[in-house]
């Protein structure tokens, strides 16, 4: 059935040809490979292929089929641009170990983007919509031929057999089964891949729903190895929740451990779980959290007088952090760092703890979704509760729990001093009501009684400093030399230093006062690029251009209210006065973009001057109705205006030198990748505007 799709296969419209390039066939006709070169018309902006100066990209791929293993392995890798995009991928096809009328099916693959004339995010999300979709087509497509095999009358094929002359020897043994376990949903994503492993019923029952699809169900194997126990209405509401991310989230889909979280942070209400995820979506893109444990390394300051560190595990396997906090000098950290490298360095923490909860659970062979804390208040005094180090302890507990919910397992604070009520008075607010009730306090040496620490940790990993034998490495703190302190000046500078790190910046957009972006273009036909995420409401875009400079611009600084970010700002640089057509004419279409989009284009200048790319609020008309999402109590304590729009863009211009082919069209494409929005619609789609430069 697989071979019958080439050497063209007319369900799957991007592959054009193959040609086969190798062959071979072992003499007991055991081992079949074949190894073809694949045409395929990738679904990519037109822009984007003038600028590579391809219309087709070619793919090597090579299917082993081995008859006495019974299994066909499938390995395909680019040939176009290898050497500045890497895709492998893998697909086997072996018989279920404990059902041989089930066809196991795994594939996955890995996508390293190394260069692409600039346009790397791009193209990294053309290739996850073509895998993703091609995940959704792969059931359908090998189901299709197989009908088709029953419809000319072949519904078996019989088993391979040795040649006669080794049959006396293999008489008495059996085929030996593949290994490899049937799972029916995405697991693990390495860098920027996926992998889809799911079960295939080729026996005479009636055929399954299409994969994906909310009426899915999961294996109960993987279930019990990586998820836990969920109830029948928990599995629908991560698969319903997983799949609407599928269709709209056209990007890195998040593991089903961490959707996970989200549904039980908010109790398996969709809708909320959404919303979060979607804002903490948000958050990871604009700051880079993903590649924070590769790319930060912590100032010596940190590693030398932060009291932290990982520390084994408890009795239930999860990873275990200990924090000497009574030994730190919070004042000492907070004035030689400022705030945001004590967040930055807790994020490490947490995404450090993200990665042993997956190692745990490869090792323990059951889900470790948390991570255990221990914290110990010897020493603590009244110059914890220094006003600016609970300043930012509260920013911390406030990053953490938006985005990293039902992490943390359980929480032991031992030796609690006379003075930690009036900081827990101060910070327990700011803890959810899930997160408190795994609070352990002991007070004194409670902990060395019943119910104490030999309750969670074993005897052999309990720190020496709490009388235990085990040596721990955490550093021991102690005070932060003056020497080392920063005035207020820098620190701010460090501040908006380590926040801009990012490539993005936010925007806030107003009814009556648009967002606008001054470009200056000495040199004709340079290329104007951008990428930008509709976080809230709906958003139109403009490119327009100018002879003379506006007047500096008109800028309010917003989003005081947020404790994620740096606050977006409004700039407007289109004086009052100015009338379209005299002082500035517009260069494109107006763009109108929908909450949640993610939209990236280019303009091929025609003029030197000045260009000026404008978001300015969609009115929607007064007779519109929307079906999305809105909670009440979110939208209070943000207390955003209706009137308000959030967008996160990045924008460069690129010397026409640098690029290939004619520059005389562009493509925006709207691939709804980030799903930025505090609230999305469930049934968004994909799809691409045409924007012609004149």
């Amino acid at each position: 059935a697989y071979e019958r799709r080439f050497p063209t296969c007319p369900l799957i419209p991007m592959f054009v040809a193959s040609d086969t390039v190798n062959e071979y066939k072992s003499e007991d006709e055991a081992i079949h490979v074949i190894e073809r070169r694949c045409k395929l018309d990738i679904d990519a902006p037109r822009l984007l292929k003038k600028i590579a100066g391809v219309d087709y990209v070619y793919f090597v791929q090579k299917n082993s089929l081995n008859r006495r293993e019974r299994t066909l392995h499938i390995e395909a890798y680019n040939e176009t641009f290898s050497n500045r995009v890497i895709i492998n991928e893998h697909c086997s096809y072996t018989v279920h170990p404990d059902n041989e009328d089930w066809t196991c099916f795994e594939q996955s693959a890995s996508l390293d983007i190394k260069s692409f004339f600039g346009f790397e995010s791009t193209v990294e999300k053309i290739a996850m919509k073509q895998y993703t979709s091609n995940i959704k087509k792969g059931k359908e497509i090998i189901e299709y031929y197989l009908k088709q095999l029953e419809e000319e009358g072949i519904t078996f094929v019989p088993r391979w057999t040795p040649p006669v002359a080794c049959k006396s020897e293999s008489s008495t043994s059996h085929p030996r089964r593949p290994v490899s376990p049937a799972i029916n949903i995405p697991e693990s994503a390495t860098k920027e891949g996926l992998s889809n492993k799911e079960i295939l019923n080729t026996s005479s029952s009636p055929s399954e729903p299409t994969a994906g699809t909310p009426d899915d169900k999961l294996d109960a194997d993987y279930i019990k190895r990586y998820l836990g126990d969920l109830t029948p209405m928990q599995e629908s509401c991560l698969i319903r929740l997983r799949q609407w991310l599928q269709e709209t989230h056209k990007g890195k889909i998040p593991k089903d451990e961490h959707i996970l979280r989200f549904l039980r942070a908010r109790d398996f209400n969709i809708d909320k779980a959404r919303e979060i995820l979607c804002q903490s979506l948000t958050w990871r893109k604009q700051h880079q959290v993903d590649y924070i444990l590769d790319t930060w390394n912590p100032p010596q300051v940190l590693q030398d007088y932060y009291a932290g560190g990982w520390h084994h595990h408890d009795k239930d396997g999860r990873p275990l952090y200990v924090l000497r906090l009574g030994q730190m000098d919070t004042k000492g950290l907070v004035r030689a760092l400022g705030e945001e490298a004590l967040l930055r360095y807790v994020l490490s923490i947490n995404e450090e703890g993200l990665r042993r909860c997956e190692e745990n659970t490869k090792v323990f062979g059951r889900p470790i979704s948390s991570w255990t804390c221990l914290v110990d208040l010897e020493g603590l005094n009244m110059r914890h509760l220094w006003r600016p180090g609970v300043k930012a302890l509260l920013r911390i507990i406030e990053v953490v729990e938006a985005n990293y919910p039902e992490t943390l397992g359980r929480l032991l604070i031992l030796r609690a001093p006379r003075v930690f009520p009036v900081l827990w008075t101060l910070v327990s607010p700011f803890i959810d009501d899930n997160t408190r009730k795994k609070f352990l306090i002991y007070a004194g040496n409670d902990y060395q009684g019943p119910g104490g620490l030999l309750d969670y940790i074993d005897k052999e990993i309990i720190p020496d400093f709490l009388g235990g034998e085990c040596m721990c490495e955490v550093p021991e703190g102690g005070l932060v030399p003056k020497s080392l302190y920063r005035t207020a000046e820098e620190l701010e500078n460090e501040d908006i230093k380590l926040w801009t790190e990012t490539i993005y910046q936010s925007a806030s957009v107003f009814k009556g006062a648009p967002h606008e972006v001054l470009i200056q273009i000495v040199d004709a036909s340079s290329v104007i690029t951008w990428d930008f995420d509709v976080c809230k409401g709906d958003i139109v875009f403009n490119i327009f251009h100018s002879k003379r400079a506006p007047q500096p611009p008109k800028k309010d600084s917003l989003g005081a209210h947020s404790i994620t970010s740096p606050g977006g700002n409004n700039v407007q640089l289109i004086d009052k006065v100015w009338q379209l057509g005299r002082d500035y004419s517009m260069v494109e279409s107006p763009l109108i973009c929908k909450e949640g989009e993610s939209v990236q284009g280019s303009h091929v200048t025609r003029w030197p001057g000045f260009y000026i790319l404008q978001w300015k609020f969609h009115s929607m008309p007064a007779c519109a109705t929307t079906n999305l999402p809105r909670v009440d109590d979110v939208l209070a304590s943000l207390q955003v205006s209706s009137h308000k729009c959030k967008v996160m863009y990045y924008t460069e211009v690129i010397g026409s030198e640098d690029f290939r082919g004619s520059m005389t069209s562009l493509e925006s494409s709207h691939s709804g990748f980030s799903q930025l929005s505090a609230a999305t619609t469930s049934s968004s789609q994909s799809h691409s505007s045409s924007m012609i430069s004149r």
